[in-house]
């Protein structure tokens, strides 16, 4: 069972899926951002989904937002470009420039005001705000990115290349199915783990905090959401479908390239959370990555290291941009989607997250204290000030793994290895050869301050990979790295 069948057949086996495709922020902002950068958080500075945290903001409208690769296709690529749906959290806020602010780039531009809705929700149209109600047949909004996508494959120039971006709120909360599929799945629960309802021992204190077995009404909650996720999802595969349909009447479906991915993962359930993301494991940060297009042979799978900030490059890299141009962190996969032999690619990459926190108490959950956020249901919560950490995910041929440290007064670290413990159950930080510990710490330092080539160098199990100790601030145990505090100052 699965809610995306048409997807599944119309792109996955009419060309390439991505095994292992990850997010390096598992947040909607902080990754949106990523894609439309091509670099890492570090680097475009937006750090949670607040104006505070750059989502959105003057400085982010500044700074980023002229680089992004849509600006570029539209302005150096020639590309009559399109966008619809929800762009970043914040977007329309009126510290910002509102529903006016149509980013340099967008041919068209519908975007949806601040963050996920299906009804009653407004649009910025190339700047002016349109309402939407509640009625389905005009209203519900994934239908209303379809028709809104449908017409611009309709009257568009046929003299310029095209790029669209269509970006669903759903599977978001709040999870409001079209009507037709609110009776779907009914039998569908969310999925049983071995790392689903179980204490996460030897993990950061926010996981530790979560109760264990979780009370059966947080149960019936997270399987509600699953199942409304899905149904959700059902409207999405719709539109896919109407778009190739769309492509194919056009004659345009052969020399059209089709990325499907998401910005994040989500968790229901795993180490007794009942439901959000933010958290540096698999469930997350990975997400599905699926590509067809000119030159893709269909139904291949590929288990190279992916990540979203590589979709700016490729999108560029298609449309022939010279990619030594841009300051972007990711690399193209180009030639992984022409499956051309001998291609070096990267063998680790970063993760990184900038905890949220209230500095006032939840007064629903008065026991907590301050600095959490996101605590429901039973005041279980799900982000914090200090759930600020950065990793290194690493995959080559003889490791599968992920070292991470924390920015809290434990400097926690928990280390992975996926080979032996997909399920990220047991963390062997305590155990783990000290001379690897060492190397991740190092290589997690140099990511941590990378920019565009240097974010691609020789990871720690890359043979060209060169590690010099004395660099190490000690060669005793792992050093503290502080994170957070300064990331925005440099700005």
């Amino acid at each position: 069972q699965t809610p995306l069948k048409k997807a599944n057949a119309l792109i996955a086996q009419m060309g390439i899926t991505f095994l292992n495709a990850y997010v390096p922020s598992a947040l909607c902002c902080p990754s949106r951002a990523s894609i439309l950068t091509g670099k890492y958080p570090h680097n475009h500075h937006v750090v949670n989904n607040t104006l505070e945290g750059n989502c959105s903001s003057k400085l982010w409208q500044k700074i980023q937002e002229p680089y992004t690769f849509p600006a570029l296709l539209k302005t150096m690529c020639g590309y009559q470009t399109f966008f619809a749906g929800k762009y970043l959290n914040e977007y329309g806020a009126e510290d910002a420039g509102g529903v006016g602010h149509v980013p340099p780039g967008w041919s068209f531009w519908y975007a949806l005001e601040k963050n996920s809705k299906y009804y009653n929700y407004t649009l910025s149209v190339n700047g002016k705000a349109r309402r939407h109600g509640e009625n389905y047949s005009v209203d519900y909004l994934t239908d209303v990115l379809a028709n809104m996508s449908l017409d611009f494959l309709e009257y568009k120039s046929n003299f310029e290349p095209f790029f669209m971006m269509i970006s669903t709120p759903a599977p978001h909360s709040p999870w409001t199915a079209a009507p037709q599929y609110t009776k779907s799945f009914q039998n569908v629960s969310a999925p049983r783990n071995s790392n689903f309802n179980i204490h996460g021992k030897n993990k950061h204190w926010l996981i530790r905090q979560a109760k264990t077995p979780m009370t059966n009404s947080s149960i019936q909650f997270l399987d509600d959401a699953y199942r409304k996720r899905w149904q959700t999802l059902l409207s999405v595969d719709d539109l896919i479908e109407k778009l190739v349909k769309k492509l194919e009447v056009n004659g345009e479906l052969d020399n059209t390239y089709i990325f499907y991915t998401s910005d994040n993962g989500f968790h229901t359930g795993q180490f007794s959370l009942p439901i959000d993301k933010r958290q540096l494991y698999e469930f997350d940060i990975k997400v599905p990555l699926l590509v067809r297009g000119p030159g893709i042979k269909p139904n291949q799978t590929n288990k190279m290291l992916v990540a979203n900030i590589d979709l700016g490059p490729t999108i560029l890299d298609i449309a022939g941009y010279d990619l030594n141009k841009t300051q972007m962190d990711g690399m193209s996969l180009l030639p992984l989607l022409r499956g051309d032999k001998n291609v070096t690619w990267r063998s680790d990459f970063l993760v990184e997250y900038q905890g949220e926190g209230y500095n006032g108490s939840d007064p629903t959950c008065p026991g907590l204290g301050p600095g959490v956020t996101h605590c429901f249901p039973d005041c279980v919560c799900e982000d914090s000030y200090n759930n600020t950490y950065a990793c290194v995910r690493t995959l080559s041929t003889s490791w599968d793994l992920q070292y991470c440290e924390f920015d809290d007064r434990e400097v926690f670290v928990e280390v992975y290895n996926l080979t032996a413990d997909p399920h990220q159950i047991n963390n062997i930080a305590k155990t783990i050869d000290q001379e690897i510990l060492e190397k991740m710490n190092y290589r997690l330092m140099m990511l941590q301050s990378c920019s565009g080539a240097t974010c691609r160098t020789p990871g720690v199990f890359d043979p060209g990979y060169r590690f010099d100790p004395r660099l190490m601030f000690s060669n005793h145990g792992v050093r503290a790295r502080r994170f957070s505090a300064q990331s925005l100052q440099g700005i």
